[in-house]
């Protein structure tokens, strides 16, 4: 594990290719929607990019607004070699920051790995809780009503937002069954 300084700030056009590289490579995977280099560029801005020490962008991910009141975490990426460093986090937050800023009530996420964003306090919700996303991007897409993504949710008002633990959640037990509750029997009914 790399354990160099990293610098999160707002993506610029200059940073297009290294973004589209990022994304492009990562699309064998299946997590992540493809982009063309003009989409990127154009909006660059709507990026927070990880730079390492060298200068070199590690990550990044979008803020796309789907409404005056919603936005979208898009095109989330950490180079393969730089994971496990809580990047993703860090791009998450910083987007949920600049979301709360810009007015947003609710940030969410399209996802095939709901975990990620779960962990940080994401709800999943049925897609038709997102209908900004359904009228921007699904009703044009190939897998429209066969989508293997979860939508997440996260609601930005007062008092609520990112939870950012610094360790792992704690193993989660099944209790055992309790005697006190009934169990339903099924008794056969002759025909």
């Amino acid at each position: 594990m790399n354990s160099m300084p990293i610098q999160l700030r707002t993506g610029a056009p200059a940073d297009a290719g290294a973004i589209h590289r990022l994304i492009s490579t990562n699309l064998s995977v299946g997590h992540l929607l493809p982009r063309t280099f003009d989409d990127v560029e154009s909006h660059a801005h709507r990026f927070v990019v990880a730079v390492a020490d060298e200068g070199s962008v590690i990550g990044c991910a979008e803020l796309a607004p789907l409404s005056s009141e919603v936005a979208e975490v898009r095109s989330l990426v950490v180079d393969e070699a730089r994971r496990g460093q809580r990047l993703g986090v860090a791009l998450v937050t910083a987007l949920a920051d600049r979301a709360r800023e810009l007015g947003y009530v609710t940030l969410c996420a399209f996802t095939h790995q709901p975990a990620h964003f779960i962990r940080l306090g994401f709800s999943i919700v049925p897609h038709q809780w997102v209908p900004e996303k359904i009228a921007h991007d699904c009703v044009g897409c190939a897998q429209f009503r066969h989508c293997g993504q979860y939508a997440v949710s996260l609601s930005l008002r007062a008092g609520s937002g990112l939870r950012l633990e610094t360790t792992a959640p704690p193993a989660r037990a099944v209790a055992a069954p309790r005697s006190s509750v009934e169990r339903l029997r099924l008794i056969p009914i002759p025909a």
